[in-house]
């Protein structure tokens, strides 16, 4: 490749390394030959320049572990003393044929980007196994099945405790369609995009990690690795953590509002009905027996908002990634929880809690929410940061 300085003429030919900040613009020359290469390089262009401009905007604190000494100790000691991490992985087709490059862990309180294809499989002999094998913590995580082989079968890691948010997220799709599953899954993208309502741009830096990955695989394996892609993979194990509050609020929903009844069901009332018997335990309260009620109302009015295929499933339509339709203009339910009927008994459950209205105010702030989360040992129960 030959590269020109615009200010003086000259042409510098073979290949340069310049450092972020030495590089204050870029501009492709116009050359006969230009063709399919130009093309891509104009591309990588753009996402670089991209990425520059929203590295002033967004400021993502992580910790690359790239060798034993110093970090890495510290680094397996701090998630030891975890309830719940999110992990997630990068490389090349990760299975058991596969390759690990990445391994990106984050807390209530750090993001570990462990650099697997500098530390090599050491790095889970050396405390990462330990940490993933834990029964005692939770690890959050996308789709697990292909990672999981990838670690049992190349580094004999066995994972265990694992909340999936692509499971999660299907099964909150039944809880609120009355039953019904879906006939697709989502993309961690597309889980954001419904349960965390990501700002746009944030979104946009996943995405274009995700298309210089598609088009280059082994971008992965380049070092040093660039910061705009470190920061990439820190931005997914953050929002992964924040997923998976999101996602307990939602699958508690119904149990949380039916304990609240249970709560208010004799101490708000005269209490000469009681008598002075203890009621028995044996006979199904109606509070309980609302349940039933709602559940058929939401298979009902699934039916109305979605289309059926041929196996039973709810057809569920792909997430828009950077705008969210309003779901009255094409008759489909983009929000699981806008399938739930707004009658008396379905407001009982809803609204019963304030647990949606923080959870709408936790999604578009999402950056002082992570700043904020306070270390508690029993934080995986919280319903809220």
């Amino acid at each position: 490749m030959e590269m020109k300085n615009l200010e003086t003429g000259r042409s510098t030919p073979g290949v340069k390394m310049f450092f972020d900040r030495e590089i204050l613009n870029v501009e492709l020359l116009d050359e006969p030959d230009s063709g399919k290469g130009t093309a891509m390089l104009s591309e990588y262009v753009e996402m670089f320049l991209f990425f520059r401009e929203k590295k002033e905007e967004e400021n993502v604190e992580y910790t690359v572990v790239d060798c034993f000494q110093q970090k890495f100790g510290p680094a397996v000691l701090h998630l030891k003393q975890q309830c719940v991490v999110s992990i997630a992985g990068e490389g090349v087709n990760l299975c058991r044929h596969g390759k690990l490059s990445w391994l990106e862990i984050a807390t209530k309180s750090r993001i570990f980007l462990f650099d697997i294809f500098l530390l090599g499989p050491q790095a889970f002999k050396n405390g990462l196994q330990m940490v993933l094998e834990d029964k005692n913590i939770v690890k959050v995580m996308h789709d697990c099945r292909w990672i999981s082989d990838c670690l049992f079968h190349q580094y004999g890691v066995i994972l265990f405790n694992v909340f999936d948010t692509q499971v999660a997220d299907a099964l909150q799709f039944s809880m609120a369609t009355g039953g019904f599953l879906p006939h697709r899954v989502y993309t961690l993208q597309e889980c954001l995009m419904q349960h965390l309502k990501i700002p746009s741009k944030w979104n946009a830096i996943m995405e274009c990690r995700q298309q210089m990955a598609s088009e280059n695989p082994d971008i992965w394996f380049l070092r040093p690795f660039p910061a705009s892609l470190l920061k990439a993979l820190a931005l997914k194990a953050m929002y992964l953590l924040l997923l998976h509050s999101s996602l307990m609020d939602n699958l508690m929903s119904d149990l949380t509002a039916v304990v609240h009844d249970y709560l208010n069901a004799y101490r708000t009332r005269s209490g000469d009905h009681l008598g002075s018997t203890k009621p028995t335990c044996m006979k199904l309260p109606e509070e309980l027996r609302q349940l039933a009620d709602i559940q058929k109302l939401r298979r009902e009015k699934a039916i109305k908002d979605y289309r059926m295929n041929e196996d039973g499933l709810l057809i569920r339509p792909a997430m828009e990634l950077k705008e969210r339709n309003d779901p009255q203009k094409d008759g489909n339910c983009r929000d699981d929880r806008d399938c739930c009927p707004a009658d008396k008994a379905m407001s009982q459950i809803t609204s019963s809690s304030n647990q949606d209205v923080l959870c709408q105010e936790n999604q578009h702030q999402v950056v002082n929410l992570w700043k904020n989360l306070k270390p508690t040992s029993s934080w995986l129960y919280e319903s809220n940061f």
